[in-house]
């Protein structure tokens, strides 16, 4: 099957409903997308599908045919990191990092679909992905402030 990743047009021979999480990790070697809980339930696997969080885990890659996948290595454009990931920097966001991608991967959707959200907004999209380290606070204050950055950004941000 054809699937696009990271805008690069792969050619994958898997069966239909192998998890999407075991085909960029275990096919395409790109181990940035974490497992996690296999349940969807942490959110270390997050990815995107045409600009949608997903989780990963219990996706079928039948469902990513014909839709474009973006996993944390496809985020930024070229050496230029995404906005999210500079804040994530600013903030001291990691601490073991584990689920940071699926963090990021979460918070870039949210600000694609919401370019400035409220603090309520950034919660109830963020509460699904779990982080044991408990990093909530840095990992808020850094998508608050790419948001403020939207400010003069019409459209926010597009990846």
């Amino acid at each position: 099957m054809k699937i696009e990743i990271n805008d690069t047009n792969v050619d994958i021979e898997v069966d239909a409903e192998v998890p999407l999480l075991w085909v960029i990790r275990e096919h395409l070697g790109l181990l940035g997308t974490k497992f996690g809980c296999g349940m969807a339930q942490c959110g270390a696997c997050t990815v995107h599908l045409d600009g949608v969080a997903v989780r990963s885990c219990v996706t079928p890659i039948s469902l990513a045919v014909g839709k474009k996948i973006t996993t944390i290595e496809g985020l930024s454009e070229g050496d230029a990191l995404h906005p999210l990931q500079n804040a994530w920097i600013k903030h001291n966001v990691p601490q073991c990092g584990y689920c940071q991608t699926g963090q990021i991967m979460q918070a870039a959707s949210l600000l694609k679909a919401n370019p400035q959200p409220s603090a309520q907004q950034i919660d109830d999209s963020m509460q699904g992905n779990i982080c044991r380290c408990g990093t909530y606070p840095r990992i808020k204050k850094a998508i608050m402030d790419v948001a403020s950055l939207n400010v003069s950004k019409p459209g926010g941000i597009q990846k």
